[in-house]
């Protein structure tokens, strides 16, 4: 992948820059907070330590179908990031990965103008033709989101994980570059 994140890309509300070293100490305090973990996929795994998500960092750093930016608003602050995972140039597809950290931003359309931003790159200079992702069928604000950026729901993952030990369903979803918002 020769593709990778540069200069910032700017949307209505944020801005998304390039996943640093020194925001490592961010993503272990977001994924530490139980709310937070609870809608990614992660409340199974052990809270992060500095060395968990340095060693994560690490090995994402160096994995050529990942490209992750830390998602600001315009003034600057920090508060989640945007992934495009298992970027597959062949068959023109990737994965989308976002989680808001800061709580406060929750439902503000963050989230929304972020995704936009990142599927506007991955159609437009990526070339890409389909993005997908999963999420948890229970979660409704993330599905509206999601919905509102033109993805469509493909189908069910019934007890595709666990939270708190129990199986959940989750809901596959797409968009087309031709089904973009």
């Amino acid at each position: 992948m020769t593709i990778a994140p540069g200069e910032p890309l700017v949307g209505a509300l944020v801005r998304l820059r390039p996943r640093m070293r020194e925001d490592i100490a961010l993503f272990v305090r977001w994924y530490s907070d139980p709310e937070v973990r609870h809608w990614l996929h992660l409340s199974e795994a052990p809270a992060p330590t500095l060395e968990s998500e340095r060693l994560r960092y690490e090995v994402s750093e160096r994995d050529p179908t990942r490209l992750t930016w830390v998602i600001e608003t315009l003034d600057g602050v920090a508060i989640g990031n945007v992934s495009l995972v298992a970027i597959d140039e062949l068959h023109g597809r990737a994965e989308l990965g976002i989680g808001i950290g800061e709580r406060t931003y929750w439902g503000r359309g963050y989230g929304t103008d972020a995704i936009r931003v990142v599927l506007r790159f991955a159609f437009e200079d990526m070339e890409l033709r389909r993005v997908t992702l999963i999420t948890d069928a229970d979660n409704a604000r993330g599905i509206r989101c999601y919905e509102k950026c033109g993805f469509v729901p493909e189908g069910t993952l019934r007890g595709h994980r666990l939270r708190h030990g129990k199986p959940i369903d989750m809901v596959a979803m797409a968009v087309m570059r031709t089904d973009a918002k």
